[in-house]
């Protein structure tokens, strides 16, 4: 058992000691390889050395030809795109004379329209091709130049060949300078844009207005009337016009033209209407023209400023919106529309301010008037149209005209009073007590002035004027307590007028009849009228019909009551136990009573005048009640101590009275007669005397109390 344990121990040592010698001639024999592959080793490095140093010169030209392979298509890419652009330019300038020739040949308005809007896209084409070109152009030179300069430094290519490059390199950036220029400014795009400023230009010429006169006779006269001067496809074309010039550095040349041509337009649209009376506009001229030709030019003046503004002018504003309304200034239309109104507006402004400087006759009020509310109606519109910045100017100037013509109004008003005054001593008064000229011219013009057309005008420059003295937060009045206390000046300085002229008569009769006139005239052409209801009734009546009355009273007395005294009966009851006596003094009486009634006759068929019948009627009556009754009663009582046959009768004296006041001769040389024996006056016991005259007293009736 041990002795096989031992062999197996035995056994297994020989066999590790023979691979123990196996691993060593292993090992000796790796020695060996490990020798041999070190000098392999050596000898391929010694051989890669040697290529390397071979191959290093390669590896620079390598290198070299692919910068050079990057700088090349650097400048060949941008080289053929400019090559396409220069492809391209002539291609559309081709294009661009076939259009122009076509366009030339072309009648039909419609179809040389389209053409005319392809011919502009052509050169708008053009100028795009031209831009790229003058914008890759550089670029590319500069690319071209770094490959030449890359050859030159690194000799990649032979002397000749980099020779030949920069010969072309010089050329292509010496025909890049001159034939980009060419083609911008001296070629067939300057050309082009030439014909369309002469297409814009005439183009605009053909958007005429049309007859504005018979359009606003069409219109309401309040109502805005917007015409459209062009069709969709003119302001299309029109307007494409205007961009492709604005985009060529031409816009100052587009807006030259636009601004020219619609100002002539307009201006020569608002001369059909004739108005030849703006020639006149200096104050000095205007006071040198007759009234008639003046009131006329002012009612021509408001009908054509609202003409210009609702119709020209908002026109011309659409179509400078339209046609400039896209260039590349925001604005720059608004500033065009103010350019070609401008000139316009300034001729209308003149005349107003003409108008409102000239001499302030009492006569222009009502025109001045018409003016002021004419600006005021059209006040928001013209803002409105007159907008922004641009129209601060005209904007200004309408607000300064109508200070002008407030100013103006106010003042003529007032002058008007102190001319009232002011004739007192000026001119005598009228020889027969009838009213005064200026009395009757005085009344209808503030009646005129009070009428519903004027009345708010006039109280509106009142409170205009209140306004700018007094500030906009000072209490105001009612325009109607403003007007009323306006014209109430007027009324009391045409009353002082009337009174400095009564106080200048010598005759006291004339002067009663002078005062009974013309308050009598003031009352009733002012009653139930705008003036009598601005004053008030009771203003009217205590301060003119109860004067008239008054004067009816005095004149009565002082005219007549002489004539009634000489058939007294005191002296002839004195007399009764003298029969001859009494008859004798009756028979005086009777001739100093004829002779009296002569004298008064021939006194008011000569210097006393009632121009009014109603007011005359009246007086008659009056008259008649307190001569004729007397008379008749005179006549009766002392029929036996008079030949009565040989006196009028007293109806023959009330015709005779009636013929006094109605200015009649009744005798043909102006002496009262006695009657014929057919004159006889029929037998009355007794006459009442109903001829007593009345203290005046206030009426409501329209006769007068005497």
């Amino acid at each position: 058992m041990a002795a096989n344990e031992e062999d197996s121990t035995l056994f297994k040592l020989e066999f590790a000691c023979s691979d123990l010698r196996t691993l060593l001639q292993s090992s000796v024999q790796m020695e060996k390889s490990l020798e041999e592959m070190e000098r392999n080793f050596d000898f391929i490095d010694e051989s890669l050395s040697t290529a390397a140093k071979r191959v290093a010169p390669l590896q620079s030209l390598a290198m070299a030809a692919k910068a050079l392979e990057t700088r090349i298509n650097r400048a060949v890419s941008p080289a053929l795109a400019l090559l396409h652009s220069f492809k391209l330019s002539e291609s559309l300038q081709n294009k661009l004379i076939e259009l122009s020739n076509k366009l030339s040949t072309e009648k039909n308005p419609r179809k040389r329209l389209k053409k005319l809007l392809k011919y502009v896209e052509c050169v708008d084409q053009l100028n795009a091709a031209i831009n790229l070109i003058s914008r890759d152009g550089e670029p590319m030179i500069q690319k071209l130049q770094e490959v030449v300069e890359f050859l030159s430094r690194t000799k990649a290519a032979d002397q000749y060949r980099t020779q030949r490059l920069k010969e072309t390199l010089i050329t292509v950036k010496a025909l890049y300078e001159s034939e980009v220029d060419d083609m911008r400014f001296d070629g067939l795009l300057d050309e082009a844009l030439l014909n369309l400023q002469d297409e814009f230009e005439i183009m605009l010429q053909k958007m005429k207005h049309q007859n504005i006169g018979e359009q606003q006779a069409d219109k309401e006269a309040d109502q805005t009337v917007v015409s459209d001067l062009g069709t969709d496809m003119e302001i299309q074309v029109v307007r494409r016009i205007a961009e492709t010039l604005a985009a060529n550095d031409c816009m100052d040349i587009c807006i030259d033209i636009f601004v020219k041509v619609r100002y002539r337009r307009a201006a020569k649209a608002l001369m059909r209407l004739n108005p030849d009376y703006l020639r006149t506009y200096t104050p000095e001229e205007i006071d040198e023209m007759e009234w008639e030709s003046l009131e006329t030019a002012i009612s021509l003046w408001i009908q054509h400023f609202e003409l210009a503004l609702k119709t020209v002018f908002v026109s011309e504003k659409k179509l400078c919106k339209q046609v400039l309304g896209g260039l590349p200034e925001v604005l720059v239309w608004l500033e065009c529309f103010v350019k070609i109104a401008d000139k316009i507006m300034a001729v209308f402004f003149r005349f107003g301010e003409g108008v409102a400087r000239s001499n302030k006759e009492p006569q222009k009020l009502f025109k001045l008037l018409e003016m002021f509310d004419s600006l005021e109606k059209l006040k928001v519109e013209f803002s409105e149209i007159f907008e922004g910045e641009s129209g601060a100017d005209i904007c200004i100037r309408f607000r300064e005209l109508e200070k002008l013509l407030v100013h103006a109004s106010s003042k003529v008003f007032w002058e008007f009073g102190l001319q009232i005054e002011g004739t007192s001593d000026g001119f005598p008064p009228p020889q027969d007590g009838s009213v005064p000229k200026l009395v009757r011219y005085a009344l209808n013009y503030l009646k005129h002035l009070t009428t519903e057309t004027y009345s708010a005008y006039m109280a509106k420059v009142f409170r205009t004027e209140q306004v700018w003295k007094a500030g906009i937060l000072s209490k105001s009045e009612t325009d109607e307590n403003l007007l009323q206390d306006a014209i109430s000046n007027i009324m009391e300085a045409l009353q002082r007028n009337i009174e400095s002229k009564s106080s200048r008569y010598k005759d006291k009769i004339l002067t009663h009849i002078f005062v009974m006139n013309t308050y009598w005239y003031i009352y009733m052409r002012s009653r139930n009228t705008e003036l009598g209801k601005l004053l008030g009734d009771q203003y009217m009546k205590q301060k003119y019909k109860t004067v008239a009355e008054e004067s009816a009273y005095m004149y009565q007395r002082q005219a007549w009551d002489p004539l009634v005294r000489l058939l007294e009966k005191e002296d002839l009851i004195e007399q009764d136990n003298d029969s001859r006596g009494t008859g004798a003094l009756a028979r005086g009486k009777m001739e100093a009573f004829f002779t009296c009634f002569d004298e008064i006759s021939r006194r008011h068929r000569g210097g006393y005048n009632i121009p009014d019948a109603d007011l005359r009627a009246q007086i008659r009556e009056a008259t008649v009640k307190l001569v004729v009754p007397v008379y008749s009663e005179f006549l009766n009582a002392h029929s036996s101590l008079l030949p009565v046959k040989s006196y009028v009768s007293p109806e023959s004296l009330e015709r005779l009275l009636a013929q006094v006041f109605n200015g009649t001769d009744p005798t043909g040389n102006g002496r009262l007669k006695r009657r014929d024996s057919n004159n006889r006056v029929p037998g009355r016991n007794s006459v009442s005397v109903e001829g007593e005259f009345r203290n005046p007293r206030r009426s409501r009736s329209n006769s007068i109390d005497v």
